[in-house]
Formats: structure tokens, C-alpha cells, sequence
């Protein structure tokens, strides 16, 4: 009979970039599963999504997912650049901002359920907050008012201390309006007003903050895959897997920050 472990997990996928043109919204958080499994011993896939690049126009790339077996976590969705909506994603992307003299909005991104949440809406000059996995996007607060905040993320334990993930991307904002929006909780990179904006923080899942004026918006940061298993049991990673590994009790926990195409973990 297959030997069969008891598995705690946290998979985070990449966030989401936000579009570097005309007060962008903030991208979306990658999506965060927790929870646990009976694991069989035998091989599994292993991926840790990268977070998505910003863009030149539209909406910035989403980001990538993120696998741990049978367990797929999504990508963020990307950050609208001017006058665009926010992108669908695991948690959605902010819209960006008007950049015509009107009092138009765009909508932000969807997020899926289990996974994240949706992204802000826009004004003029002041993008929306990217998806959180904890917390919706933020609206920009009306004509010229102030860019939308990053939705916050969800904090864990599964490592020994509190850590939190997958916050979405602050919403940029322009010369004539108010303040750019912060980045959630959990490595939501903050949207600026002038220079180029803030990344989400690696292996964090966060959002992308969107940029002020024509400038460069954020990329997302790359995801993680943290599990723990009994002490006693193998666990061997194919070439190309960084990671590291520590004892919490009587497991070992095992955080997975980059992986090459096609990378497993054989459990035994």
C-alpha cells in the first residue's frame, strides 16, 4: 500500500502588472489557496507563477499560475491603463483613470471566488486599487480625488509566523488630482504620481501600483508554494526548483520560490 501524508499548503499565484499610460490602475493579486490534503506518495507537478509585466498601452499583462498538484492557483489580472478597464484575474485589476476632461469611469477587473477579489474603479486623472485576496480594490474617489488603494491579502502561519500575500497594486494618480493609492497588505506594489511605480513584492503574489501621468506602471511580483509534510517523510525536487525547507514541530516546511518549465516534487 502507498505510503500517505497528511499536507498543509499556501499557493500563490503571480499578480498582475499595471499598463504604463495615463494614470494607471493597480494590478490584481495573484490568487491565494489555503488549506490541506491527504497526499499519496507519488510525483507532482510544481510551478510558481511569474508575476505579469507591465505594458505600454491597454492593460498590463496578467500574471502567471501557480501548481502544486491538483491545486492551480490563478493569475492576477492586469491594471487598466488610461481609460481602460482593469483586467479579470484571480483578483481583478484596477481601471485606469480618465484622461479626457469628462467624469467617465471605467470598471475594474472581476475576481474569482476562493481566490481573490475584484479590482477599482476609476475618475478622471486617478486609476482604481487592484484585488486583494482578502479585500476588494478601491475606487478612485471621484473627479480628481485620490487613486484607489491596493485590496489587502491574507495572512498566514503555515511557516511558524504570521506572513502576509497576495495584496493588490495602488491605483496611480495625476498631476492635478489627489493622492495615488497605496499598495495592499501582503506585497501590493503602491501607485505613484510621478516616476515610475511601484513592482508587487516577489514571491508575494502581489499587484503591480499603477503609474501617474504617461509613466511606467508596476510589474507583479512572482507567486510561492509553501507545504508541510511529517518529518519523516522524502521529498526530492527536480533540477531547476528553488527552495528552502525548516522544522515547524513535527513537520517540515518546504517554500518553493522559482521553478523551471516542466519542474515536479516526488513525495515518499
Amino acid at each position: 500500500m502507498a505510503k500517505a501524508f497528511y499536507c498543509q499548503y499556501v499557493v500563490v499565484a503571480g499578480g498582475g502588472g499595471s499598463a504604463g499610460v495615463s494614470y494607471g490602475g493597480g494590478g490584481g493579486a495573484g490568487g491565494y489557496l489555503e488549506s490541506s490534503l491527504l497526499l499519496t506518495a507519488d510525483t507532482f507537478a510544481l510551478t510558481v507563477g511569474a508575476g505579469g509585466a507591465t505594458a505600454a498601452t491597454g492593460v498590463g499583462f496578467s500574471g502567471s499560475n501557480s501548481v502544486f498538484g491538483v491545486v492551480v492557483a490563478s493569475g492576477g489580472g492586469g491594471g487598466g491603463g488610461g481609460q481602460t478597464a482593469g483586467a479579470d484575474g484571480a483578483s481583478g485589476g484596477g481601471a485606469g483613470g480618465e484622461y479626457a476632461n469628462t467624469n467617465a469611469s471605467r470598471a475594474g477587473g472581476s475576481g474569482v471566488s476562493g481566490q481573490g477579489n475584484d479590482g477599482g474603479s476609476s475618475q478622471n486623472q486617478v486609476g482604481g486599487g487592484g484585488g486583494g485576496a482578502g479585500a476588494v480594490g478601491a475606487d478612485a474617489t471621484g473627479y480628481r480625488g485620490d487613486a484607489g488603494d491596493g485590496g489587502a491579502g491574507i495572512a498566514s502561519s503555515i511557516t511558524g509566523s504570521s506572513v502576509t500575500r497576495a495584496g493588490g497594486g495602488g491605483g496611480g494618480s495625476g498631476p492635478d488630482a489627489g493622492a495615488a493609492g497605496a499598495g495592499g497588505a501582503g506585497g501590493g506594489g503602491a501607485g505613484i504620481t510621478s516616476g515610475s511605480a511601484n513592482p508587487g513584492v516577489a514571491n508575494t503574489g502581489g499587484g503591480g501600483g499603477g503609474g501617474g501621468g504617461d509613466n511606467t506602471g508596476g510589474a507583479g511580483g512572482s507567486g510561492v508554494v509553501i507545504f508541510t509534510l511529517p518529518a519523516q517523510a522524502s521529498v526530492t525536487f527536480s533540477a531547476g526548483v528553488t527552495q528552502t525547507s525548516s522544522a515547524v514541530g513535527v513537520n517540515t516546511v518546504y517554500t518553493v520560490t522559482e521553478t523551471d518549465p516542466g519542474s515536479t516534487v516526488t513525495i515518499g
